[in-house]
């Protein structure tokens, strides 16, 4: 997912953030500085307990949003003042011969 977010011109601001209340996976900024994403990387190696994207259920979704306003409070590098916040959720499946398909679902919760 880093390199797609940096192909698309964002820049990496955090990877695996953590603290007491849960982790973020992925944190970017636009090039401008003006979109701050926060990224929830979901993998299932298989159909059975329905797709990635699923997994990130009404709780979760409010998790994260908790999270990303932690951080906001906490890890922002000094000078990122967003206008406008987002939480993708990339859903990662094994695609044919074994190569992972990722599906990004911008603005996910």
């Amino acid at each position: 997912m880093v390199r797609f977010y940096e192909s698309s011109g964002f820049v990496v601001l955090d990877r695996n953030w953590r603290c007491p209340d849960g982790e973020l996976d992925l944190v970017v900024a636009d090039g401008a500085g003006k979109l701050l994403v926060f990224c929830e990387v979901k993998t299932r190696t298989s159909p059975s307990f329905g797709s990635p994207g699923e997994a990130v259920t009404p709780a979760k979704a409010r998790r994260l949003r908790r999270l990303a306003g932690r951080w906001m409070a906490e890890a922002r590098p000094s000078g990122c003042s967003p206008s406008a916040l987002r939480v993708d959720v990339a859903a990662v499946r094994p695609g044919p011969g074994g190569k992972a398909v990722v599906e990004l679902i911008e603005n996910a919760c």
